[in-house]
């Protein structure tokens, strides 16, 4: 079984969460081109809701190109678009960065105070990434 979780809080449609789980596992690796999903019917009942909201999600995943249907075969990994995962990548970064600046706006927080400690985290980091 795929490890999914649902949450009722939040806010954020249950079609949204699974694919956007699915969507990081494609993103760490943890799923590879190739890999099979679990058929929507299955994963349907496995997390215990409609068929239609897991279809949704499959289908979202598909559009954005990260996973292919193959009629009478299933879902599988699709084979990944270097750019894609960069901008892919790129986006949640950008959200992680304007939730913070709203953070820091909100609790009075310069943004040279924001820029500064983001350059301090980066030189923090420095022997991690490079």
């Amino acid at each position: 079984m795929m490890e999914i979780y649902i949450s009722n809080t939040g806010g954020q449609p249950i079609y949204a969460q699974i694919a956007g789980q699915i969507k990081a596992k494609i993103l760490s690796g943890a799923l590879c081109e190739g890999d099979a999903l679990p058929s929507i019917r299955l994963l349907a009942k496995e997390l215990r809701i409609s068929v239609i909201t897991t279809k949704r999600a499959y289908e979202e995943l598909e559009r954005d190109g990260f996973i292919a249907t193959l009629p009478g075969r299933g879902s599988f990994v699709a084979p990944q678009d270097p750019e894609l995962h960069r901008e892919e990548t790129l986006r949640r970064v950008e959200a992680c960065l304007q939730q913070a600046l709203d953070a820091a706006r909100t609790g009075g927080i310069s943004d040279g105070e924001v820029a500064e400690t983001l350059s301090l985290l980066m030189e923090g980091d420095h022997g991690k990434s490079d």
